[in-house]
């Protein structure tokens, strides 16, 4: 039974969080610097997320021609670096790591 009220005052903490920040959005003004620090967030967050995987498959740094994870992820770099469509990157990474993972293996 403990375990089940932590659950729901835990949702009800992180429901009430979310909500005030959405509840004061409109009368809330964010300053230049933030708005500039915030737009990089998803960036880091995504980066956060994927670079553990591409470096360290395994749990070890790879960072040979042998990591697939990484001659992937450099090709989607390439094509986000030239078209800076997010669609594109993830389209091309994915199909670029299986195609890659079907040959070699």
């Amino acid at each position: 039974m403990n375990l089940w009220l932590l659950l729901l005052l835990m949702g009800l903490i992180t429901f009430g969080l979310r909500l005030s920040l959405i509840a004061m959005a409109g009368r809330l003004e964010v300053p230049p610097f933030a708005r500039r620090v915030l737009r990089l967030v998803p960036a880091a967050v995504l980066s956060a997320i994927i670079f553990p995987e591409v470096l360290r498959p395994g749990g070890e740094l790879n960072l040979s021609t042998a990591n697939l994870r990484l001659l992937a992820a450099v090709l989607a770099a390439l094509v986000a670096w030239r078209t800076r469509n997010v669609v594109a990157t993830v389209v091309v990474g994915m199909a670029a790591l299986w195609i890659l993972q079907a040959v070699v293996r």
